[in-house]
């Protein structure tokens, strides 16, 4: 409801709800609106998805699944540290986007049946300064746009400081 309230009119875009794999779907000319589908109704899910459309520039929300390569779970050591690389931003505003929503964030390295993280502490490290740079300098403007809005639904915008320290002890206070 928050997404396709904020998003749907401007940018003939909607979040979705779909099965077993999120996905992008650009606009169909005037008769389909671009479709944001997340997994299975999961919430982390749909913030995470909401966090690549934030971050696709205007070509790219013209291609499916933003013109982006995914190799699926079962990924090699050379395809999971490329992944990792990928997924730095996305999850940095799905961090921030679950803090905003009152929701615990949990990183993911989503390949399961392969080797695991290429390193999971310096990834979980690398997205956790990424989400600090955006609270310093500025999210991207439609990310910063959703962040708003979680925080008011969720009437999180007072504490959000305090509980995104609270997320991580070692973290140097924000102004959030």
């Amino acid at each position: 409801m928050l997404f396709n309230d904020l998003f749907r009119e401007r940018y003939r875009t909607v979040l979705v709800r779909g099965g077993a794999e999120p996905e992008y779907v650009p606009e169909v000319g005037a008769q389909q609106p671009a479709q944001v589908i997340f997994a299975h109704g999961y919430y982390a899910s749909a913030l995470h998805e909401i966090s690549h459309w934030c971050i696709a520039g205007e070509h790219r929300r013209t291609l499916p699944d933003y013109g982006y390569w995914y190799c699926p779970d079962g990924r090699t050591r050379e395809q999971q540290t490329a992944f990792e690389q990928v997924e730095v931003k996305p999850q940095a505003l799905e961090w921030l986007f679950s803090v905003a929503a009152g929701f615990r964030f949990h990183i993911s390295v989503d390949n399961l049946s392969g080797n695991g993280a290429a390193d999971e502490a310096g990834f979980r490290r690398r997205v956790r300064a990424q989400a600090n740079r955006y609270l310093e300098l500025g999210l991207p403007a439609r990310a910063v746009q959703f962040f708003q809005t979680l925080k008011t639904f969720y009437g999180t915008a007072d504490r959000f400081a305090a509980a995104w320290q609270a997320d991580d002890p070692d973290a140097a206070p924000v102004n959030q």
